[in-house]
């Protein structure tokens, strides 16, 4: 994925975590959805496109397609107001996914840092399948994991690949910075465990 559809990605995380958390009508979200989904099927198709059949160029441009149905599906799910189980369910597939594409990071690219996102990522969309299709009632602490991940997965790696600067960071400082975001979690889900969700239908 790009720099710059990993900094998108970021600000669709980000809304989409306030309206988890009430703070933005489900369809208005699902507008700026439909937009980053678009860019993430696009994107793929042309890396394939020009990737000369290169397997590793289209195994990594593969994984976006993965981000951008899922922003499509949201988008739709949220701007028809169509029940959200089939995005929870296609979420359990993509969390699965995710790990495999983890273990490939760290394994074949030697890439510890988005091997370590990835499995985040897995996280988040493990939360969505239990939130969306199992209807379980963690709609705040799922917007708060989401909000997190906007800026720890998404728009500061984004931000640092642009600048330059994301080769500097070591495995000792993403490590680190993974445990600070596990501890964060732990707080989000003391802090919500005992509210309720207020009426948001979709995230991603």
């Amino acid at each position: 994925m790009s720099a710059v559809g990993l900094l998108y990605v970021g600000a669709v995380l980000f809304l989409n975590g306030l309206m988890l958390l009430g703070r933005i009508d489900g369809k208005s979200a699902g507008v700026f959805n439909l937009f980053i989904g678009a860019m993430q099927v696009i994107t793929p198709f042309y890396m394939i496109f020009t990737s000369g059949g290169d397997a590793w160029t289209i195994f990594q441009a593969s994984g976006i397609f993965l981000f951008g149905l899922t922003y499509l599906y949201v988008g739709i799910t949220n701007l028809l107001g169509l029940d959200a189980s089939g995005v929870g369910w296609y979420s359990l597939w993509v969390a699965v996914l995710a790990v495999g594409y983890a273990a490939m990071n760290f394994l074949h690219f030697h890439d510890e840092k988005f091997g370590i996102i990835w499995l985040m990522w897995s996280f988040l969309w493990t939360l969505f399948f239990v939130l969306l299709a199992l209807k379980r009632n963690i709609g705040p602490f799922v917007g708060w994991v989401t909000l997190i991940q906007a800026w720890v997965t998404a728009t500061i790696p984004a931000f640092l690949i642009l600048i330059g600067e994301w080769e500097r960071i070591g495995a000792g400082v993403t490590e680190a910075a993974a445990g600070l975001v596990v501890v964060a979690y732990g707080a989000a889900y003391a802090l919500t465990r005992r509210k309720a969700p207020r009426g948001v239908k979709m995230s991603s």
